[in-house]
């Protein structure tokens, strides 16, 4: 298949740190959809949010490749390290979509972004000029959203397994060898990231 025809799919989050939920996710987009290849768009700080539990952008993104490296099918980008702060998905999408005119990009994001959505910068060109293919979170439902032709949903299995869940097991000295790649948590522990 040539670049031009490729479906990418862009997964957007703080993968503070990335684990096994984020993995299978991706890994489910891949093999049960029309995604040809699935992008980890990892986020810079938020100057807004509490930055105490997060790690630095530079160490998140190396978990995210140590994470996917023997899948050549994924890859991750730090698109949104260079941008202007904070970083709205419209903006990210279309510098993407100039630099890679190869590529239809789509986004992937679960059923809990839409009760929001219409905060979303240029939410409604969003909509218009780019798919969502969305995975269900427990307790939310796309609503209106669900009619809309750009907005596909996907049955993958809903997982409650979240970062803060596991950067307190490991505060906590619980052992989380299963919650993420062994490379990732070797490298984790290494660190001594999340310890206090």
């Amino acid at each position: 298949m040539s670049a031009k025809n490729k479906k990418t799919g862009l997964f957007f989050g703080s993968f503070n740190p990335i684990h096994s939920g984020h993995l299978i996710l991706a890994s489910y987009m891949l093999e049960f959809t029309d995604l040809d290849e699935v992008w980890f768009v990892v986020s810079p700080q938020n100057p807004l949010k509490d930055k105490k539990n997060l790690l630095a952008d530079y160490h998140r993104l190396a978990l995210v490749r140590m994470a996917i490296e023997e899948h050549p099918k994924m890859n991750v980008t730090d698109i949104e390290f260079k941008m202007p702060k904070p970083s709205y998905t419209i903006d990210t999408l279309t510098w993407l979509s100039e630099k890679y005119e190869d590529r239809n990009f789509i986004i992937i994001c679960g059923t809990d972004v839409f009760p929001s959505l219409h905060k979303w910068k240029n939410y409604e060109q969003l909509l218009e000029q780019y798919r969502f293919y969305v995975y269900p979170r427990p307790e939310f439902i796309l609503g209106d959203y669900g009619q809309h032709p750009h907005v596909s949903l996907f049955p993958a299995p809903q997982m409650d397994i979240s970062s803060s869940f596991i950067r307190n097991g490991i505060k906590e000295k619980k052992d989380m060898c299963f919650w993420m790649p062994d490379v990732v948590y070797d490298y984790v522990k290494e660190m001594h990231f999340y310890e206090k």
